[in-house]
C-alpha cells in the first residue's frame, strides 16, 4: 500500500481526509499531529519521512488563529513557513509528492472579481504573510507539489457553523459581518479534491473552494435556515467587528487552474453546507 503522511491529522481537514480514505485499499494513512511530529524541526521531519517512505505528504498543519498570529509572529512563521519547508525538503529526498494547504489570505482582499492563481498576491496580515512564505518554500524545495488555496473552511471540529448554532441557542438576534465576501468550503469537498489530484502529475498551485460566494452574514442566515432556527442576523461592518488582524474584504477565489487543466468541479457552497448540516 502507498503510505500518505498526514500532518495536522486532528484538524478539520485532517479528519475529512481520514474519512475520505476510510476503507481504501490503495493507501495507508500515517497520521501525525504535534505530539507525533514537530514539523518545525527539520531533523525530526527528515528522519520521520525517511523511515515511513511515503508516496505523498499532505500538510494540513497550520497556525490558523488569525488574530493570535499578529502577536505570535515567530510561532506563525515556524508552523506556517518553516514547517512546509521542512516537509518539502523531506518529500524531495524521498521522492514523495507534497500537498500543501494554503489560504485566500495570501491576497490583499481588495478585489472586485474572483482571484485566479495568476493574480498578484499581497497579504495584509501576519497569518497571510506566513502562509505565503510557506507556499514559496514549497515551490523552492518540493520537486512534485500541489498547493491548494482554500477559504472559509468548516468540517469536524471548531468552526463558524458550530459557533453560529451555539450563539443561536442563547440569542434571538446576532451580529455578523456583512461586508466580507468569500466562499464557505466544506472540508469534505476539499478532501475529495485532494483525492482527485493526488494520483496525477497535474502539479502546481490551485484554488480549491466550493462554487459561488456570500457574506458571513449570508452564511449565518443559511445555517439558521437549514437548522430551522428563528435567530435574526443583523449585518455589521468589519470596522464595527474591530478584530486585531486585517480581514480580506473580498476573498472569492476562482478555481481557474482546475478548470483549465481538468474536468474537476467543486460542489456549490449551498449544497455542501446542506450536506454538512445533515451530519450534525
Amino acid at each position: 500500500m502507498k503510505k500518505l503522511i498526514i500532518t495536522g491529522c486532528n484538524g478539520q481537514l485532517g479528519r475529512a481526509i481520514n474519512q475520505y480514505y476510510a476503507g481504501n485499499t490503495e493507501y495507508e494513512l500515517v497520521n501525525t499531529d504535534v505530539a507525533e511530529l514537530d514539523i518545525t524541526n527539520v531533523n525530526a521531519v527528515t528522519g520521520f519521512v525517511a523511515e515511513v517512505k511515503p508516496y505523498a505528504i499532505i500538510n494540513c498543519a497550520a497556525h490558523t488563529a488569525v488574530d493570535a498570529c499578529e502577536v505570535q509572529g515567530d510561532s506563525a512563521y515556524r508552523i506556517n513557513a518553516i514547517g512546509p519547508r521542512n516537509l518539502s525538503i523531506a518529500a524531495t529526498k524521498n521522492n514523495a509528492k507534497m500537498i500543501h494547504i494554503s489560504t485566500d489570505y495570501v491576497f490583499p482582499g481588495n478585489g472586485t472579481v474572483p482571484y485566479t492563481e495568476f493574480d498578484q498576491v499581497g497579504p495584509n496580515s501576519m497569518y497571510g504573510k506566513t502562509k505565503l512564505a510557506g507556499e514559496e518554500f514549497v515551490r523552492a524545495f518540493a520537486s512534485e507539489y500541489f498547493i491548494l488555496r482554500t477559504a472559509w473552511l468548516y468540517g469536524d471540529g471548531k468552526n463558524f457553523v458550530k459557533t453560529m448554532l451555539a450563539l443561536s441557542e442563547k440569542n434571538d438576534t446576532i451580529r455578523v459581518v456583512n461586508d466580507q465576501l468569500g466562499t464557505p468550503t466544506s472540508a469534505k469537498e476539499l478532501a475529495k479534491a485532494i483525492g482527485y489530484l493526488l494520483p496525477t502529475d497535474n502539479f502546481g498551485t490551485f484554488h480549491a473552494t466550493c462554487e459561488g460566494s456570500c457574506s458571513w452574514a449570508d452564511f449565518a442566515q443559511k445555517i439558521f435556515q437549514l437548522a430551522g432556527k428563528k435567530t435574526i442576523v443583523n449585518g455589521i461592518s468589519t470596522a464595527e467587528y474591530n478584530a486585531p488582524a486585517a480581514r480580506p474584504a473580498y476573498s472569492i477565489l476562482d478555481n481557474y487552474m482546475l478548470r483549465l487543466t481538468s474536468d474537476y468541479k467543486f460542489a456549490e457552497w449551498e449544497d455542501a453546507i446542506e450536506d454538512y448540516m445533515k451530519t450534525l
